[in-house]
């Protein structure tokens, strides 16, 4: 049986010099925490299996990703990486790779030209790409035909819509239909977020995350609402995610990566220790 991957999260803003790791609630409310080369290092050395280093604000406001922060961050681990935000073009994922990044994360750009995604995937293979879908739960079933209708914990019926921009915009594209589109045109890799539960530590997207892993053969990664390692135990027994991706916990120390990999193996869930 593959092992499942823990992942910790760096989302950076460049709101100080050199980049900054923030965290919030929902995509807002950001607060500081921390260097991300030094909070990358730390994780490396604790035992992560890869990072995901997303520039959360590149393409609302209109810019590249840190180059510089990505070469430094690079030169300090040596896991894979892979590097999101603000990616639209062949030539920023070029510079991206030869920076240190293993792989590049497209969400915004994929959404507004899904061939971005086939072009990339041929030039760069599947494997170096991964297509970040953000999104929020819409029960709003009626005016909505064609959506793919899942049941919420509560028997909600309700539809995952796409949101870009960091969730600034909503697209009115169905999740579930958007990722099979996905893995068809060559994405590697979905990386899954809702934003209905991003920074609320009440634990993953399970209804969604689970429709992906069974629907789709490339690998999900769960993301949106860690709180504790059960949360991370149960995106991998109910949500069958193949990674777990988390940031809030161990940004601010609340368990290591080491405790999470004993929690889950004490729970028979294969991790690297």
């Amino acid at each position: 049986m593959l092992t499942k991957r823990i992942i910790p999260c760096l989302d950076v803003t460049l709101d100080r010099a050199g980049g900054c790791v923030v965290k919030g609630v929902e995509f807002v409310d950001l607060k500081e925490a921390g260097d991300p080369v030094e909070l990358a290092k730390r994780y490396n050395e604790e035992g992560a299996d890869e990072l995901v280093f997303l520039d959360i604000t590149a393409s609302a406001h209109g810019r590249g990703t840190m180059i510089d922060v990505i070469e430094r961050t690079a030169d300090e681990v040596f896991i894979p990486l892979t590097v999101g935000g603000g990616i639209n073009s062949i030539n920023a994922i070029r510079q991206i790779l030869r920076a240190g990044a293993d792989k590049v994360s497209v969400n915004t750009s994929a959404v507004k030209n899904p061939d971005f995604i086939k072009e990339s995937s041929d030039i760069f293979g599947a494997q170096c790409i991964v297509t970040a879908i953000d999104c929020r739960r819409n029960t709003d079933i009626k005016n909505n035909p064609g959506k793919t209708i899942l049941e919420l914990e509560d028997g909600t019926p309700a539809w995952y819509e796409v949101v870009i921009y960091g969730g600034r915009e909503t697209t009115g594209i169905d999740a579930v239909q958007w990722a099979r589109r996905a893995e068809e045109l060559g994405s590697g890799e979905i990386l899954l977020t809702s934003m209905d539960r991003d920074g609320t530590y009440a634990g993953y997207d399970l209804p969604i995350t689970r429709k992906l892993s069974e629907e789709l053969d490339v690998p999900i990664i769960a993301s949106g609402g860690v709180g504790n390692p059960q949360h991370i135990y149960e995106g991998f027994s109910k949500g069958k995610a193949d990674a777990a991706l988390a940031a809030s916990i161990f940004h601010f120390s609340e368990y290591s990566i080491r405790e999470v990999k004993e929690y889950l193996r004490e729970r028979e869930i294969p991790v690297r220790l």
